[in-house]
């Protein structure tokens, strides 16, 4: 028996020792050594040292646990970053919207019906074309904006509003451009809900909200101008072929079968692709 007392021993002291482990620290407070807090956090009030006088009043930020200040130009910074990230958010819009894209797409949506092919060219491939050109015809525009505005606050040498009303000021040289004066007319009267407001004297003075609508209109009114020039060709074809297959007697055959051929033919012989981008291009710029 005494061989194994000797063996259970250790396990008994194991055991008294768990379970009487987080008893002795109470314990040890009670009765041994006073226990350091560790120190609060300082006021709020106190100064901190080796803040500038151009980082303005301190305030606390609302619904802090640490208690840690926050400066109001932390706050503005963070505005600015919201309303970065808000114009992130409409560039796409204002892709379609503001540039020679809604043209050129149109058109080459016109070139696909006129070729009776309507997947082909694939859309991610039509859509790459057009944004391609659309770089390419809106780049003196874009390279004035950017040296007028954007390179000066990225600088620092103008402030962000001052460099975002110069970049824009090409941009409106643009859209009035390319926008017809009796689309622009039919907006501004849109626009003249309160009859006591005078009328914009010129055109550089409307508004940039009636200008955005006017200029797309203006550009889809051109892309159907020229959509039809596109598919009046492309007509001619299929009334030959219909008439042809009318005189040879074979109403079997669908027309389509016999013009398509033709008229991708036709398109490659003459260079069509070249020809369409440099005319949407040279008109768009």
């Amino acid at each position: 028996m005494s061989g194994t007392w000797r063996e259970l021993l250790p396990a008994l002291v194991l055991l008294l020792g768990l379970l009487l482990g987080p008893a002795l620290p109470a314990a040890a407070q009670e009765g041994g050594a006073p226990t350091v807090e560790p120190p609060g956090p300082a006021p709020l009030s106190e100064t901190i040292p080796g803040a500038s006088e151009e980082e303005g009043e301190f305030v606390q930020a609302p619904g802090g646990e640490d208690g840690l200040p926050v400066s109001r130009k932390d706050v503005a910074d963070s505005l600015k970053v919201v309303f970065v990230m808000t114009a992130l958010s409409l560039l796409p819009a204002l892709l379609v919207m503001a540039t020679s894209f809604t043209r050129i797409v149109v058109v080459l949506g016109f070139l696909r019906v006129g070729l009776a092919t309507p997947n082909l060219p694939p859309n991610n491939v039509l859509l790459g074309l057009a944004l391609a050109l659309t770089f390419l015809s809106m780049g003196p525009t874009l390279n004035e904006a950017y040296e007028v505005g954007v390179a000066p606050v990225v600088k620092d040498e103008l402030p962000f509003t001052e460099g975002v009303s110069r970049a824009g000021e090409p941009m409106r040289k643009y859209l009035l451009r390319h926008t017809r004066k009796r689309a622009l007319e039919t907006f501004v009267e849109l626009s003249q809900s309160d009859p006591e407001v005078a009328a914009p004297a010129t055109p550089a003075d409307v508004e940039f909200r009636v200008l955005l609508p006017a200029f797309v209109v203006s550009e889809l009114t051109t892309a159907f101008e020229m959509g039809v020039v596109i598919l009046i060709p492309f007509l001619v074809i299929d009334l030959v072929v219909a008439s042809v297959l009318l005189a040879m007697n074979m109403f079997m055959l669908p027309p389509a079968t016999v013009a398509t051929p033709l008229k991708i033919l036709l398109f490659v012989l003459i260079d069509g692709w070249q020809v369409l981008s440099r005319a949407l291009v040279t008109s768009a710029v």
